[in-house]
Parts: structure tokens; C-alpha cells; sequence
């Protein structure tokens, strides 16, 4: 392995808070156990209750995180880009997966297989506390994502998401910030656990006062200041 691929790989993993809280030496130690994956476009890279045996990071490509409604509908949960990594839980408890993964291209991925990873921080406990204290620190940050849920209203929540899917994937366009990754209303609905007559209905609202537009089913931000302040106030 040339020294440009391992420190892209040591950049990748430094993307997660899981292996920020590693030491140098010890983000070389586990790029030694990683292995490269690769897979075409559309390709299943795991599924719902499979064994939750390793932690991938994206090298080439995208993934698609997704999960099946109550009513047998796709829905997209988490779009995984080039940099960054999921399925740091079940490396840790190796349970089985909450959600499907497919490839959205052809992608490259960095897996860490639990049963190599573990020995190694059961001979650390050192790591092993660090890295307690970085679930710990997720654990809150979820309790207050789920406080916003409870807390603000549907406007606030689509706004909050489409400003974060702006700066993740937006482009600029002739009429303002286009959003390159599409997404289904249901799937924005699922993004802010509301129904997709209630996200269609304030998408509408927000159309008609120039806020946004569309353009071959990917949304247009027009006016995004308009957002901001919403999640400002």
C-alpha cells in the first residue's frame, strides 16, 4: 500500500468521532485490519437483520441507507457520501442491522470486520474509555435531535433539513442552490417524522412564495436566507 492511499484511508477514518478519539498509532493499527470492498452500482451491501459484523467507510462512490415502510415503500434514511463511515455500532455490538445499505454508484468501501477489531480494544482499555465516552456523547446528541422532533414545528424541521441538504449537496443554479441528491417526499417525510401529505402540502406553500422550485425532481433553493432565519429564531 503506497503512502497517498494510506493517508486518503487515515483521512477517511478521521471523519468518524470513533477513530478522531484514536491515537495515530492506533488508526495505523487498524488500517492494517481493514480490508477494500467494492460494489456495483445498485448492488446490496447489506440488509436489515444481518449480522452486524463490521464498520464500512466510503472510499469511491455513495451509499444509500434505506428501510421499508409499514406499507412495503423504500424509504431513504441516510445518504453515506466519499469520507465518511457507518455501522461504527454494530462493531461494537455486533447486533443485527437496523437498515438495508445499496450501493447508489459504483462504489469502493474500507470494511473493518468486528472480530478482528475487538481483540484489539479489549487490549486497550485506555481506548476502550475513549471510545465509551464518544458513544456517550452520540447518545446525547441524539436525545436532543429527538427533543427538536417533539419541540418545533413541521416548517422549522424541513427547513432545518433542506439547509443541511444544501450545504451537503447543493449546487449552484441559475435561481439559487439546487439540491443534487433526490429525495422522494416520503422520503423527506421520514427525514422529519411527519406524513407525506403534510411535507408535500408545506413544499407547495413554500413554492408558491418563491421560497423554492423544481427542477426535474430535484429541489431548488431560491431563497435559502428565508430557511436560515427560521432556524434562527
Amino acid at each position: 500500500m503506497t503512502s497517498q492511499v494510506t493517508d486518503s484511508r487515515r483521512a477517511v477514518l478521521l471523519q468518524s468521532p470513533l477513530f478522531a478519539a484514536m491515537q495515530e498509532s492506533e488508526r495505523d493499527a487498524v488500517l492494517q485490519m481493514a480490508v477494500e470492498r467494492r460494489f456495483r452500482r445498485g448492488q446490496t451491501i447489506f440488509q436489515k437483520g444481518d449480522t452486524g459484523t463490521s464498520m464500512m467507510a466510503v472510499l469511491q462512490g455513495r451509499v444509500r441507507i434505506s428501510a421499508v415502510s409499514v406499507d412495503g415503500k423504500e424509504l431513504t434514511l441516510n445518504v453515506i457520501d466519499r469520507g465518511e463511515i457507518f455501522g461504527e455500532v454494530a462493531l461494537l455490538d455486533g447486533k443485527p442491522r437496523s437498515a438495508d445499505a445499496h450501493a447508489l454508484e459504483d462504489a469502493v468501501l474500507l470494511a473493518l470486520e468486528r472480530r478482528v477489531f475487538l481483540p484489539f480494544l479489549q487490549a486497550n482499555n485506555d481506548l476502550l474509555l475513549r471510545l465509551l465516552a464518544v458513544l456517550c456523547d452520540r447518545l446525547r446528541r441524539t436525545s436532543v435531535a429527538l427533543e427538536e422532533l417533539a419541540l418545533f414545528e413541521l416548517p422549522v424541521r424541513l427547513a432545518r433539513v433542506l439547509v443541511q441538504l444544501a450545504d451537503a449537496y447543493g449546487r449552484p443554479s441559475e435561481v439559487g442552490t439546487r439540491i443534487g441528491l433526490r429525495l422522494s417526499q416520503r422520503d423527506l417525510a421520514t427525514l422529519v417524522a411527519s406524513s407525506r401529505e403534510s411535507v408535500n402540502k408545506q413544499l407547495r406553500a413554500w413554492q408558491k412564495l418563491g421560497v423554492l422550485d423544481m427542477d426535474g425532481g430535484h429541489i431548488v433553493l431560491c431563497q435559502p436566507d428565508t430557511l436560515h432565519r427560521m432556524l434562527a429564531r
